[in-house]
């Protein structure tokens, strides 16, 4: 039995949910996402809450129950909350700064790395040093910060490069003489 598929997604107050078979939608301030669930789950609004079950007692229904179930809680945190990712830059010379619909990272390439901003998201840069992704989609939010973080991952020497915030770099010790 599924922990997290059992316990029912209660809709806050400010979004709206609306479930058509397998589609399910939710509206709130920060904007609105929708979400087709699998054929081996049933998703049910009753009241103030989104229910998800499985259809059968086979591998693939209960393990899609959970997963289900969490993708329509971030369906309602998206759009109550909204989501965002920190990066860190660490490196002599390197920075971040945002131009118009474009992100330009410096991380120590003969050339500005340029990385257009998609709709859906907001790239902000509180200091040269540091890149704040947030958006409504929890899946675009963490890959945008994926695909800025593989320009110049953090290398285990110095730990230069681009890591999220609070992430361990394991350190190297290096050659000794």
């Amino acid at each position: 039995m599924s922990r997290v598929g059992k316990k029912p997604v209660v809709i806050p107050a400010g979004v709206t949910a609306k479930v058509e078979g397998q589609l399910v939608a939710m509206k709130g301030a920060k904007g609105e996402l929708q979400f087709t669930a699998p054929d081996a789950v049933s998703v049910k609004l009753e009241g103030g809450s989104v229910s998800v079950t499985p259809l059968g007692q086979d591998k693939r229904s209960r393990s899609l129950w959970g997963t289900a179930r969490a993708r329509v809680q971030n369906l309602v945190t998206g759009v109550s909350q909204g989501f965002e990712k920190k990066l860190e830059i660490n490196g002599v010379g390197y920075k971040a700064a945002v131009a118009g619909k474009n992100l330009q990272l410096s991380l120590g390439y003969s050339h500005d790395v340029v990385y257009p901003i998609p709709t859906g998201v907001t790239i902000t840069t509180p200091k040269p040093t540091e890149i704040t992704v947030a958006g409504v989609d929890r899946q675009q939010v963490g890959q945008v910060a994926a695909e800025i973080r593989d320009f110049r991952g953090p290398e285990p020497y110095k730990g230069k490069g681009v890591k999220y915030a609070g992430e361990f770099i394991f350190r190297k010790e290096g050659k000794k003489k």
